[in-house]
């Protein structure tokens, strides 16, 4: 049984939206009562994030936020690692600061999980009919490349390795040693969860809000090289 959902926002330089998406966030009604948990880690950010945070917070009491700062900038993966060792829900979700995805669809991720099926749930952004901001064909074959090269090390059959929206019982990834502190989280967590005895994981179609590199969004082809370089290292692992 589900109490509480611990979710996860690693923010760096989103003091323009960190706002809008907690407003989102605080909206959603989780089935069966189910608390949430809100712990959001600062990565450093230059800009007035820290600002933004705390006057959320201080206008909206009533809401459970963890607010936790590194004071150095360590990468998205770090601030994910120091966000699911504070989680206290039985089951955590990671959520990015941006205005991407929509925290509405916790209510489908979760659905497979309360049905008695799942332990891990993936949220594709490239099934289902959902709306899907049209962006970066490149970006697109990318990530469709980096998901096959991983599903072959895993044998799982993903459509989107590389979405934001992973949810995961807790116990399960508080277990397992990460070491990825930027965009290689998304191939090592997947490889590492792959090798779990008896994991149930399913994926279910999500929406997607893509941004421009105008709007914000930091992902870039250095990030891409890092990630074929984790399937890689993490998949050869297994087989040695």
């Amino acid at each position: 049984m589900i109490q509480k959902l611990s979710i996860i926002i690693p923010a760096y330089n989103e003091a323009a939206t960190i706002h809008l998406i907690l407003d989102r966030i605080k909206s959603v009604q989780l089935p069966n009562n189910i608390e949430k948990e809100i712990i959001i880690i600062n990565d450093c950010s230059k800009d007035n994030t820290k600002g933004s945070i705390e006057n959320y917070i201080s206008q909206n009491e009533s809401l459970n936020i963890q607010y936790i700062e590194h004071k150095k900038n360590l990468g998205k993966g770090a601030a994910l690692h120091t966000g699911i060792k504070n989680a206290t829900g039985e089951y955590l979700i990671i959520q990015d600061a941006d205005l991407e995805y929509d925290p509405s669809e916790y209510i489908d991720l979760l659905k497979p999980v309360l049905n008695g099926f799942a332990d891990v749930v993936y949220g594709s952004r490239f099934v289902g009919s959902n709306p899907h901001r049209i962006l970066f064909f490149w970006h697109t074959i990318g990530n469709k490349f980096l998901t096959l090269l991983s599903n072959m090390f895993t044998n799982l059959n993903l459509t989107d390795m590389e979405t934001c929206y992973k949810l995961f019982k807790t116990d399960i990834i508080q277990n397992i040693k990460l070491t990825e502190k930027r965009f290689g989280f998304e191939p090592e967590v997947t490889a590492k969860v792959s090798r779990i005895p008896k994991v149930r994981i399913y994926e279910v179609g999500i929406s997607y809000y893509g941004r421009t590199y105008e709007e914000g969004k930091k992902i870039g082809w250095k990030d891409g090289f890092r990630a074929l370089y984790c399937i890689l290292k993490y998949g050869l692992l297994k087989w040695n």
